[in-house]
């Protein structure tokens, strides 16, 4: 029993580090005609695929950190009319796939859109009115405006969490308001603001939707172009492996700042103390602080959301409604296979560890912890690549029909994704279990699975149920992945906006990028209640 239950640790474990495995492996077949193309995208496109890539990821890094703490500091630190509202209200932005709010922000602001239409005709311009949205700025703001909630949440935490002594002690010494906050509130939370920035820039980096839109060259896209444009699989592994390396250096700046934020939390103060009661605002003061968390909500959630019910309320009848219902349900399919596949994965991985596993358990567990920093375009090259060389050594292989003619390879790149989510889930509801209970039920002659079947099930169905939910929304907006290994006429809601946004059909793009929003409010609904639950 116990050599099966390693065996199939072993086999998840490969599985689970098979994508990274499959592009590393690439550089195994190095020679003359790799080395040719490597200096060749060296000379023409690697440099715009750097220098794009980095200010993009300067600018969202220095957005998000504005807004994020901006808005922590807000909500945490003072009191002002409308404050409580804005405690959930700017977390709406996470419900919102930055390619969703690309597209909005494109067919408001494009030059035949609305706005510079009726400029011109109110004003009597010619041309264009404002700046061309479909840059590396407009990119910019999109990822700013959709990613500051992970700086807001890790900010919010800290602020309102940590030593309030401290904060206490600059009052009893003469530290007017604006000293303390910027002498003590924000120095601590500097930790928190890292580690959501490098949240942030993960995503940006990872992100195919808007960048492949806008037309800017990043890495994930020379990725896609390489791959289905010039069919190079070295070439793409190669810049594969470059991303990959970039997130791996966020993903130490990441775990380091975690490691920072604990341990200033487990000094924190008395939670009753009278620093940690919000300053009253008043006048001006509360008008600005209003404005700064009211923005945010309004560029993030509320002006794409209103850009995208304009074409619905002006003609319903361009809308795809036949079609509609089956992209829903194909996307509905595979988030509820994927889901209940992560969370499965998830239960019995946690349980092995609760039940005293070994450096294997502990192994596999670090791995699909790993999955959700590995960007979708790396995942598609390394489970392509593997399959490549397979199809070559064995032509009349069914394997790699399975793969790539089934829905097994694209739920299979969701689970290298999108482990990680259903393992933290799982894994913080058996830390609310206490252990006493194990050795109450193995006295009482219950262990192995029946432990978890009849004593712990029990008690993590929330954080099962939660885990679900979560895998389940991150598949319907996962975009890359779906793209490149749906089987045919397995078209998804995020695939099909993609298609219409690009061919221009934004209207018609609206319905399934609200589809995609409503899905993704379900989970912030759910960490809005939480929150407010702690406070």
């Amino acid at each position: 029993m116990r050599r099966l239950h390693d065996l199939l640790l072993l086999l998840l474990g490969l599985l689970l580090v098979l994508p990274v495995a499959g592009v590393l492996a690439a550089w195994l077949q190095w020679d003359g005609p790799s080395a040719s193309i490597l200096r060749e995208m060296a000379a023409t496109v690697l440099p715009d695929y750097a220098v794009t890539s980095l200010v993009l990821c300067l600018a969202v890094a220095a957005g998000v950190a504005l807004v994020g703490m901006g808005t922590a500091a807000a909500v945490t630190l003072f009191d002002f009319p409308g404050r409580r509202a804005f405690e959930w209200a700017l977390l709406l932005p996470l419900a919102m796939p930055a390619y969703v709010v690309a597209y909005a922000y494109t067919d408001f602001l494009q030059f035949s859109g609305p706005l510079q239409s009726g400029l011109r005709t109110a004003f009597g311009l010619e041309g264009r009115v404002i700046p061309e949205v479909r840059s590396v700025p407009g990119a910019a703001l999109v990822f700013v405006f959709s990613l500051y909630p992970y700086v807001y949440l890790l900010a919010r935490a800290a602020l309102g969490e940590r030593a309030t002594h401290l904060m206490e002690a600059a009052r009893l010494l003469g530290a007017p308001l604006a000293r303390r906050i910027a002498s003590v509130a924000l120095p601590l939370a500097r930790p928190a603001v890292a580690a959501g920035v490098a949240l942030a820039l993960m995503e940006t980096l990872a992100d195919f939707g808007v960048s492949s839109y806008f037309g800017i060259q990043t890495f994930t896209t020379g990725i896609y172009k390489a791959w289905l444009a010039m069919d190079n699989r070295i070439a793409a592994a190669q810049l594969a492996t470059t991303l990959l390396a970039v997130v791996a250096l966020l993903l130490a700046l990441e775990h380091r700042a975690q490691q920072r934020l604990r341990f200033a939390a487990a000094r924190g103060g008395r939670a009753g103390s009278a620093e940690a009661q919000p300053v009253r605002l008043r006048g001006r003061r509360a008008a600005a602080a209003w404005t700064v968390c009211a923005l945010p909500v309004l560029l993030g959630f509320l002006l794409p959301v209103g850009f995208m019910l304009r074409p619905l309320a002006a003609d319903w009848s361009v809308l795809p409604w036949d079609r509609f219902l089956q992209w829903a349900f194909n996307s509905i399919r595979l988030g509820v296979l994927s889901a209940a596949l992560a969370v499965v994965l998830a239960l019995l991985l946690s349980f092995s560890l609760r039940s005293g596993g070994g450096t294997l358990t502990r192994g596999v567990v670090r791995l699909a912890g790993l999955g959700y920093a590995v960007p979708g375009a790396v995942i598609v090259v390394g489970l392509l690549l593997p399959v490549g060389w397979l199809q070559q050594a064995a032509p009349g292989s069914p394997t790699v029909f399975w793969v790539t003619g089934t829905v097994l390879g694209v739920v299979w790149a969701y689970l290298v994704r999108f482990m990680s989510v259903a393992l933290q889930s799982v894994q913080s509801g058996y830390a609310r279990i206490p252990g006493n209970l194990d050795d109450s039920a193995r006295m009482l002659g219950t262990a192995g699975l029946g432990l978890l079947a009849r004593v712990h099930w029990p008690l993590l169905r929330r954080s099962a149920a939660a885990a679900a939910l979560l895998v389940f929304v991150d598949v319907m907006k996962e975009l890359p992945a779906t793209m490149v290994l749906r089987p045919f006429n397995t078209d998804t809601l995020a695939v099909v906006a993609y298609q219409l946004a690009r061919d221009e059909r934004l209207g018609e793009a609206a319905l399934p990028s609200l589809a995609l929003v409503l899905a993704g409010l379900i989970p912030v609904m759910l960490l809005s209640r939480t929150l407010r639950r702690r406070s």
